[in-house]
């Protein structure tokens, strides 16, 4: 792992970023202090599953014990859902 002070950084940017490019990590610091760490790019995988519909959604009406008795207002509810965030 190779170190770099911000102001060579700046001045050597792209050198820098040819070395990321080539793998090598780097620990960007500002006077004695690390503050950034430049390291290559990789893909993340994406971790969603998209199950498709085992029946369609106008079966649901058919479900006893599923419907609302009377009708809700979803931005309400969401906003008391988050009040506390």
């Amino acid at each position: 792992m190779k170190t770099a002070m911000v102001s060579e950084l700046k001045s050597k940017l792209s050198a820098y970023l040819a070395e990321v490019r080539g793998g090598t990590s780097i620990v960007v610091y500002d006077r004695n202090t690390p503050i950034a760490r430049l390291v290559p790019f990789q893909e993340e995988t994406d971790d969603v599953v998209i199950i498709e519909a085992s029946a369609p959604p106008a079966d649901l009406k058919r479900i006893k014990g599923v419907r609302p008795k009377k009708p809700i207002d979803v931005d309400k509810l969401l906003a008391d859902l988050r009040k506390d965030r």
